[in-house]
């Protein structure tokens, strides 16, 4: 390899030299520095709840139906502040805790796009439209309960890998098994993270800007090619928000529309999400969270903010 390496030199330096590469390269760093913090304070919190965190204070804290427990899970998202790589694993951990599977599924949805860090940042990138901050959270967390709902009823226990069931070890030192419980979340997740990445700089690039000049005037349309492009772009939750206020040609409801999508799922998150919980979960649980949040945007849109 090295041999051929040297050998092949000139051409590796012009192939890396091209715009294209930089770009995707650019874009590629840009994902991974912004996730990447959260990504570990996740895994950190998973760590911690696998080693302090009995599964009878967890029954403790939340209601004993599954039903009434799914909005008190979205809600705990204004808790964390993270991005969606930070609630994956501590989903995860959850499930193996013994909360419920919708519990789990609605906090993972939530955490990314209600906290008080994403909520902040949409009110800076939107001064002048406070009905912004409320249409999103109240999108936002109208998808995740859907979706816990919808997986109470309609979700089969063999859709998730058994290994996100195995309990925490118990006994011995704690700190060890915080210590050893992150180090295993976040080596799985960070490879997964880097996989995503590097799929998500590939379509921005990919994809041409001229696509969506022109879409201000179909309404409907605008709508569809904002929720695809917050899937392809994976944005994180903490700087998206700059991102559609950068659109201004865009209206207001498929702006919002972007960014009820984009925290619950992307490219990134797919993968994360394969890779954690196994492609069938991911093969289901993604195409039904894109539906759901497409539909509980436009849903918060028009309600708070009107057709525009």
């Amino acid at each position: 390899m090295l041999v051929l390496a040297l050998v092949a030199r000139p051409w590796i330096v012009d192939a890396l030299a091209a715009p294209v590469v930089r770009t995707v390269a650019t874009v590629f760093v840009a994902i991974c520095v912004q996730a990447l913090p959260f990504l570990v304070l996740g895994v950190l919190v998973s760590g911690a709840i696998a080693a302090f965190v009995s599964p009878a204070a967890l029954r403790r804290v939340l209601p004993n139906r599954t039903g009434a427990a799914v909005p008190v899970a979205g809600l705990a998202g204004l808790a964390l502040p993270g991005c969606e790589c930070a609630s994956v694993p501590v989903a995860r951990r959850l499930i193996g805790q013994g909360v419920p599977e919708a519990v789990a599924l609605t906090f993972l949805l939530a955490a990314p796009a209600v906290n008080p860090v994403v909520l902040v940042a949409t009110a800076v990138a939107f001064p002048g439209e406070p009905g912004m901050v409320v249409a999103r959270a109240a999108g936002s967390l109208a998808t995740a309960c859907v979706m816990g709902w919808l997986w109470q009823r309609a979700g089969r226990a063999e859709w998730i890998a058994a290994r996100v069931r195995t309990p925490a070890p118990q006994g011995g030192n704690r700190w060890a098994v915080f210590a050893e419980s992150a180090r295993h979340d976040l080596v799985s997740a960070g490879g997964l993270l880097v996989v995503g990445a590097l799929v998500a700089s590939c379509l921005s690039v990919l994809v041409p800007a001229s696509w969506t000049a022109g879409l201000a005037d179909d309404w409907l349309l605008a709508v569809l090619v904002m929720a695809a492009l917050a899937v392809v772009l994976a944005l994180c939750s903490e700087a998206d928000a700059f991102v559609a206020a950068s659109l201004s040609a865009m209206p207001l409801v498929p702006r919002l529309v972007f960014l009820v999508v984009g925290p619950a799922v992307d490219v990134k998150l797919v993968a994360l999400q394969a890779g954690t919980f196994g492609r069938a979960f991911a093969a289901r649980f993604a195409p039904a969270t894109f539906v759901v949040a497409v539909l509980c945007g436009l849903a918060a849109g028009v309600l708070v903010l009107g057709v525009r």
